[in-house]
Parts: structure tokens; C-alpha cells; sequence
């Protein structure tokens, strides 16, 4: 079986859902305590393995390829002043894992977005990941996910329990399960009425891709807005009798592409932060009336 070697990073959406914060500043790169929400994810990425990351980017946008560079003014300003600290971090940073970028010039679709990336990846398996979903886990998210890949050797979802009426917000599967946290996929639907879902089991901005995608993708017609939705790409891969699995998500998520999410995205990290944690928790006890 092919290695898994690469990870595409879509990041040319328009980031409606936080506006303004977005409107001039890339989405992925609003930061999180001290990091841009797009490092978590490529953070997870290398620590599962992956170190082939595409980012899939707006041709005017410089800036997120850029974080991932080195700098050399900067890290000479940072060793003049003996920042010893500043310095690892930036260096280790853009040693993280080996980063190239394609441009998508018109946000259409998350489908559209992989399909751009096809060049880089190349005729094998790769991994997508939406930084907008932020997960903390132990292994990380997409290593859980790898563990299974290596042993169906098919596509792999990630997947996380919702409530039911907020099942119209994701990609939803119709599956089976067959073991703890594996199921066998048989359909997806897009953003379903919770009456007419098949499951509360939603597709979490993870996935581990067989390069057939691709090709479904071609043939998959654009939806009523003009944009190539992935799932519809990986319905064409079912009915052509490919098998996709799901794999259930043992941590935990934030969507860091809403304001709220944000939000608790922040807090949950500054939290787990032994330099930020005692402060920041005595100021929610004595300042939050709750």
C-alpha cells in the first residue's frame, strides 16, 4: 500500500462566518492565544506523519504561505537580542514541514479546492484538512484517522456525534457500524434537514483520500450556488462501488471558523497553557459573574 506522504490545507474561502475580522485578513491565520488557527493544523499533520503540505490558497493572499517561510531579518533581529526562545520557536516553525501553494482564483466549493491541488499530490492517497477545525487529541485527529487507512487501505472520514438539529450545518453519513469508532460508509448527504438525516454523524474537516477523487470530481455537476461540494464527489466514488469508511473522533473539536467557536477555541488552549493557565482562570473566577 502507497504512503500516506501529503496533507492539502483549503484556504481560500472568504470567512463569512466571522466577519469582519475577515474581511482583509486571511481566516486562517486569526490567531489562537499565540498561534494562527492554520498551525494547529499543520502542527497535527507533522506530528502524524505528514510533512507534504499544499495550501490551497486566493491568488492575492501572501501572507499564509508566508507564515510558514523562513525569516531571516526577523530571526536575526531575535539572535542580536538574544530572544533565545523567539528564535527556536521561529525556526522550528518553518522547519514544521515542507509547504507549497496553488491558488484557487474563485472560492467554489471544498470539491473545486481539492481538485486544484491534484498536481501537487500526484497518483496517490493524501489527507485534507479544514483548520477551521481545530482538535485536540492524543494521538492527534489525523493520526487516529491513519491508523485506520493502514488497515482498509480506502478512504477515511472523520467523523464526531451531533446534536440532531444541528445536523443541517455538516456533511452527514449513512453507515454501519463495525468496530469501536469504524464504520462502513454507505451515502453522505449535505447540510440534510434533521428529519430527513440518515445519522447525527458528521464529517469533521478530516479526511484521508484515494487519488479516484480526482476523477469522480470531474464528473461531479456543480450545486445550485456553483460550487463542487466533496461530498457529492465521494457519492460518485460510492455508487461506483468504492468503499469509504468513517472513523469516529476520540478528542475534541472546536470550529474555529464561527465567532462562538472562536471563542471557546481560545480559552480551552490558553487553559492548557502552564504560563497562562493560575491568571487566566483566577480572572474567570473573580471577573465573570456567572
Amino acid at each position: 500500500m502507497t504512503k500516506l506522504r501529503t496533507v492539502v490545507f483549503p484556504a481560500a474561502g472568504l470567512g463569512t462566518r466571522i466577519l469582519p475580522a475577515t474581511k482583509a485578513f486571511p481566516k486562517e491565520l486569526l490567531p489562537l492565544v499565540d498561534k494562527p488557527i492554520i498551525q494547529y493544523g499543520v502542527e497535527e499533520a507533522s506530528n502524524s506523519g505528514l510533512r507534504n503540505v499544499v495550501l490551497v490558497t486566493s491568488p492575492d493572499n501572501l501572507m499564509t504561505s508566508a507564515h510558514f517561510k523562513p525569516n531571516p531579518k526577523l530571526e536575526a533581529v531575535l539572535a542580536k537580542r538574544k530572544n533565545v526562545r523567539s528564535l527556536e520557536i521561529i525556526k522550528r516553525l518553518s522547519n514544521l514541514a515542507d509547504v507549497t501553494t496553488v491558488h484557487q482564483k474563485q472560492p467554489l466549493g471544498l470539491g473545486n479546492a481539492v481538485l486544484i491541488a491534484k498536481e501537487k499530490v500526484g497518483d496517490e492517497p493524501f489527507a485534507v484538512v479544514l483548520s477551521d477545525d481545530v482538535i485536540d487529541a492524543d494521538p492527534p485527529g489525523l493520526r487516529q484517522m491513519i491508523n485506520v487507512f493502514e488497515k482498509v487501505g480506502k478512504s477515511v472520514l472523520l467523523v464526531e456525534r451531533v446534536p440532531r438539529e444541528a445536523v443541517h450545518h455538516y456533511g452527514i453519513v449513512d453507515a454501519t457500524l463495525l468496530q469501536e469508532r469504524i464504520y462502513k460508509v454507505h451515502s453522505l448527504v449535505e447540510k440534510p434537514h434533521p428529519d430527513q438525516s440518515p445519522s447525527n454523524l458528521a464529517i469533521v474537516g478530516r479526511y484521508i483520500l484515494m487519488p479516484d477523487i480526482f476523477s469522480a470530481l470531474d464528473q461531479t455537476e456543480k450545486d445550485a450556488g456553483g460550487e463542487v461540494q466533496l461530498t457529492e464527489g465521494l457519492n460518485q466514488l460510492l455508487k461506483q462501488n468504492h468503499e469509504i469508511y468513517a472513523y469516529e473522533l476520540n478528542g475534541i473539536r472546536h470550529d474555529a471558523g464561527t465567532t462562538f467557536g472562536f471563542l471557546k477555541a481560545a480559552i480551552h488552549y490558553a487553559l492548557k497553557r502552564p504560563d497562562l493557565e493560575p491568571a487566566l482562570r483566577e480572572f474567570l473566577k473573580t471577573n465573570i459573574n456567572l
